[in-house]
Parts: structure tokens; C-alpha cells; sequence
């Protein structure tokens, strides 16, 4: 399979900001040789695909002097924009009406409160004839799904950045498929009616990764870098954690190796390197374990990888296990400076696992961060029945990989699909052409499972896309009748021979009812993550139309499911009484 160079494109990224350097939310911008338009995200952040390494940029927003500019996609761009003197007034109410909007001001409110999430910027309708191709990495991330319930359980409305539909959609098992023998990856798919908008359809695309016979798990070098600074003296923060990795410890085996590296009021190696079979003594180093201190987790970092790389085991599980509230404030503490200091790390063959736990000053930004870049996973932990899933029931997903820098691409049918939206991996970009050097391939772990969703506009039907400058789509003949080309890339682990398996996802529509129940439960998870956003594209449904598809589709032996159904309740009365609230003071 030829993989597709993409040297003569760029990735464009930048800042709107005012001239008090605030952030301009939802600025105009106009790519010049494509005449496409883009709105500046949360933060005033910004990032577009462009034809070649330099362009040309318009950036405009009421009340503002319009800024025309040239651009390199090399560089970071920050468009300062200056008030116009005659529209000061105008301005003025333009923002006290963007301040009254209730999603955006609760976004400010969780910024100032202590927890910080990445600001995303939802998909959009793409038209299939000029942009064919999207692409996102595969990733086995679900802390969203257990952040979400934290929030809910509160009785509280869930911060909208919060939400990432598919970690949401990864929590849950859809269905497994085994790959054919020799092969990593198998693939299921289907195509039905979307239940919040009859007009359009639901393309269902199942990815299952092989599994790893239980005599053929390699010996693990595991080291725990746990957090034991001040801010992690509370019951559902060190106290969970140490619950959390007793319950793995019972899952080593003699072959294992584990270390234990701790930071906080000092930074050092808790327990040396000690075999597996050693249980009460790993279980004891962890017990005694205390609060107090700073939080240097960058020293912290540092030491586990070192440890880490002393204790390397070719062609087995190497792999730091980072267990924290993410609130670093000794040395490099920023997004920016973790994600250079792992990436620093990522060659080394070091996998790494992030564990989250806590609430008000929980970084999920920096922690997602850090599991990203450092070739690894992200969960959160909110309680020990989390931890049990997470360590023991899903452990090998968790720890044991089976393929690097995955990536999947879906080349649409133009003769099928008028425009299509990915539903969840927002801010991830959507072009093929672009893939291979912007998106950053994740780790999958035995025995994965990934069902992603699409909503696509059909042929015939009316859509309101942007339309893109791009090259001419592949022809799909009558004798290539798919909906579709799903192309995975991949590297096997310890091996830098890029790969890919591909599958043609057949064009045959069915009918919401017939389809599998698992599939239609998907659906009603997609829905609740997109009423949780309050997004745009769920305007016209509503919670009980999420009590209705899960309702009928759910598994009633399966407990996680069944909690499902009980979440779905609690939301419906949180987001009801905002809603009272909202018309009361309107």
C-alpha cells in the first residue's frame, strides 16, 4: 500500500486576541486560496489546512478593524485586532450578549474554578465531492466517560469541553470481531436512519484489534509514578489510587518488573525495582505512602522514565504509569512544556499511562497532554469500581499493545454521500492528504474495540456544508458500489515498517430497528454526548429521545450499560432545572 506524501500542504496555527491580548472568540477567517471560511475556537485558537506552506489570511469580527495578512504554516500566528473607534458602543453590547450566552460563560466559570480542559471546536458538515477523505487516530482513551459521571453524580452540569463523545463511545463494549489469523484489525459496519434527524443517515464503523493469547503476554517493566504532593490528601485522590494499583498488583506475575517513583515533598524511588511475585512487598511500599509537599512532576517524569529505561525489557511491556490530579506547579507545568517533554521521550520505547483522579483543581488538559504525547492512554478515576475496570477487567487493553501510531482514514462515495460529520474527535483535522504529518497515530491495546459514528447527508437530499478547494475524489464505479474506503495505519510495536488494513464499507441501508441493539445504543450514547454539549446539531431532540433509543437497546446483563440508563436520568433533571433557571431570568 503507497502512503501518500503530503509535502506540498500545511497545517495553519494561530490566535485571535484583542489588544489586551484576550481572547477573540469566533472571529471570521477567510483562507485566502481557497476562499474557505474558519471561526476562531474557544481560547481564540484557530488551526486550517492550507494548500501549500504559505497563504494568506483575512481575519474580521464586528466592532474590529479587519486584519489581512500573509502567512507561513510554520510558524505560530498571533492576529492582533484593534476596536474601531465608531463602533466602540456596538461592540460593547455585542459582548454583554455573548456574555448571557449560558455555555460559553459556564466554560469561563470552569477555567477560574481550577480544573482546565482542552478547548475543542465540534466537527461540521463536510461536502463529500470536494473533500472525500477524513482521517483521526485510534486512541484507547475513555476518561471522559467516568469525568462525565463524576459531574453528574454531583448534580451538576458537566463543563461542555469536558465531553468527548468518542471516549464516551470507547467506555462501552459495541461488539467484538475477531481479526482473521495474521491479521491485527477487523472491521464491522453499518448504515441507518439518524434518530435526531430523519433526513440524514448514521454510518456505524466497527474497528476490533486481535487479541493476545494469555501465554503469549510478554514480561512488563512497570514503573508507578504516583503523586503524593499536598493537593492529593483527600479520600477520592492518593487514598483511591493506592486502592487502584493493589488491585493490579494482584494480576502481576513473577516475570513482572515493578518500580514505584514518587513526588511531592520529595522526588526519589519509593520501591526499587522488584519482581512481581513479591505482592506483599509491593502492596506494603504502597500503603505507606502519605501526602505532603509541592508538586514537581516534572522531576517526577524525569526519574520514572530513567528508572524506566534502566530496567528495559526488549520486546516487552515498558511502561510508566503516571497516577495524579495533573496539578504540576514546580517546573515545567504548562501544556506546552509537558508536551515537549515527552515528546523528547517518545523514541525511547516507553509507553505511558495517565490515571486521573480528583476534582476542582484536576488538570484533564495537561493530563491528556502527557498520555498523547508520550505514546500511551488516559483514564480517569472516580471511584474503585472505575479503578477495577480500568487495572483488572480491561487490563490488557490497558497495558499490552498491539499496534503503534494507529490512524484511520475513510475515503467517502460521492455517488452515495452528499456531505458527512464525525461525530466526537473535534479539533482533530480532517484531511488525508494532510494526515500523515499532522495526525498523531495512538496506541491500541489487545482485544480494542472502536465504534465510530458519522452522520451523513445523503444524495438527493439538501446539506448545508462549506465546500473546499481539493483534488478530484477516486472514481468509485458501479462496480465498486461502497459507502466507502477505511484504510488503517499502523505500526506493529518495536517495529518502524508503517502498515495499513483496509476495508470497503458496504453501501446497504437498513432500517434503525433492524439494526444490532449494541449499534443502536451507540447511538443513543453519540446523542447524550451531544445534548451534554449542548451542541448545535441536537437542537432538535432531546433527553427523552436518548431515554427512548437506550431504553430499548440496552443489555440488561451488562452493569456498565445498566448504569447508562440511570446517567441519562440524572442529566435530564440537571440540564431541565438550568433550563428553568434560564427561561426565569429571560
Amino acid at each position: 500500500m503507497q502512503i501518500v506524501s503530503a509535502s506540498g500542504q500545511g497545517y495553519l496555527r494561530g490566535a485571535v486576541m484583542d489588544e489586551k491580548n484576550a481572547p477573540l472568540i469566533n472571529a471570521k477567517i477567510v483562507l485566502h486560496s481557497t476562499g474557505y471560511v474558519y471561526h476562531s475556537g474557544g481560547s481564540g485558537l484557530f488551526g486550517i489546512i492550507t494548500p501549500s506552506q504559505t497563504d494568506s489570511i483575512t481575519v474580521s469580527m464586528d466592532g474590529y478593524q479587519p486584519v489581512s495578512m500573509k502567512v507561513d504554516a510554520s510558524a505560530y500566528q498571533s492576529v492582533v485586532m484593534k476596536l474601531l473607534a465608531t463602533s466602540t458602543v456596538n461592540q460593547q453590547n455585542k459582548l454583554l450578549s455573548f456574555t448571557r450566552n449560558l455555555q460559553l460563560q459556564e466554560r469561563q466559570n470552569w477555567r477560574h474554578s481550577g480544573e482546565s480542559y482542552s478547548s475543542l471546536l465540534e466537527n461540521e458538515f463536510v461536502n463529500t465531492t470536494k473533500y472525500p477523505e477524513t482521517g483521526f487516530a485510534i486512541r484507547i482513551d475513555k476518561a471522559s466517560y467516568s469525568n462525565v459521571r463524576r459531574f453528574l453524580n454531583m448534580n451538576m452540569k458537566v463543563p461542555p469541553d469536558a465531553v468527548r463523545a468518542e471516549e464516551l463511545l470507547s467506555y462501552f463494549n459495541f461488539g467484538y470481531t475477531p481479526p482473521v489469523k495474521d491479521s491485527v484489525f477487523a472491521f464491522n459496519s453499518f448504515i441507518s436512519d439518524c434518530p435526531w434527524n430523519p433526513a440524514n443517515q448514521l454510518f456505524f464503523l466497527n474497528v476490533s484489534a486481535k487479541k493476545i493469547p494469555p501465554d503469549s503476554i510478554p514480561a512488563s517493566n512497570l514503573v508507578f509514578l504516583i503523586d503524593i504532593s499536598g493537593s492529593m490528601d483527600m479520600p477520592n485522590r492518593l487514598p483511591l489510587l493506592k486502592s487502584a494499583f493493589k488491585l493490579l498488583v494482584d494480576n502481576l506475575r513473577e516475570k513482572d518488573t515493578i518500580s514505584i517513583v514518587v513526588y511531592g515533598s520529595a522526588v526519589g524511588v519509593w520501591l526499587a525495582p522488584t519482581s512481581g511475585k513479591e505482592k506483599t512487598k509491593i502492596r506494603k511500599a504502597i500503603e505507606d505512602l502519605n501526602p505532603a509537599g509541592s508538586t514537581p512532576g516534572q522531576s517526577g517524569i524525569l526519574s520514572a522514565y530513567r528508572l524506566a529505561k534502566s530496567q528495559f525489557i526488549v520486546g516487552g511491556n515498558n511502561r510508566v504509569i503516571l497516577a495524579t490530579d495533573g496539578d504540576f506547579n514546580v517546573g515545567q507545568t504548562t501544556e506546552e512544556e509537558l508536551e515537549n517533554l515527552i515528546t523528547r521521550r517518545q523514541e525511547s520505547g516507553i509507553y505511558l499511562t495517565c490515571l486521573g483522579v480528583g476534582m476542582g483543581n484536576y488538570k484533564d488538559s495537561k493530563l491528556e497532554v502527557l498520555a498523547k504525547k508520550g505514546n500511551g492512554n488516559f483514564s480517569y478515576l472516580d471511584n474503585e469500581q472505575e479503578a477495577e475496570k480500568v487495572l483488572v477487567k480491561e487490563l490488557t487493553q490497558t497495558l499490552y499493545t498491539v499496534a503503534d501510531d494507529a490512524y484511520l482514514n475513510i475515503k467517502f462515495n460521492d455517488r452515495y454521500t452528499k456531505a458527512y460529520r464525525l461525530i466526537g474527535y473535534d479539533n482533530k483535522l480532517k484531511a488525508m492528504s494532510d494526515s500523515i504529518t499532522t495526525i498523531e497515530g495512538g496506541e491500541v491495546g489487545s482485544g480494542y474495540s472502536l465504534t465510530a459514528l458519522f452522520e451523513i447527508v445523503p444524495v438527493g437530499a439538501a446539506v448545508d456544508a462549506p465546500s473546499f478547494s481539493a483534488a478530484p475524489p477516486e472514481t468509485f464505479s458501479s462496480a465498486n458500489p461502497s459507502l466507502g474506503v477505511v484504510t488503517v495505519h499502523y505500526r506493529l510495536p518495536a517495529d518502524s515498517v508503517m502498515r495499513c488494513s483496509i476495508f470497503q464499507a458496504p453501501a446497504d441501508p437498513r432500517a434503525f430497528s433492524a439494526l444490532p441493539p449494541s449499534f443502536r445504543f451507540a447511538s443513543s450514547v453519540a446523542l447524550f454526548a451531544s445534548l451534554l454539549k449542548e451542541s448545535k446539531y441536537a437542537k432538535t431532540s432531546d433527553w427523552n429521545t436518548v431515554t427512548a433509543i437506550a431504553g430499548q437497546s440496552y443489555d440488561l446483563n451488562d452493569p456498565v450499560q445498566t448504569e447508562f440508563i440511570t446517567m441519562i436520568e440524572k442529566a435530564k433533571k440537571i440540564y431541565a432545572k438550568s433550563r428553568k433557571r434560564k427561561y426565569k431570568k429571560g
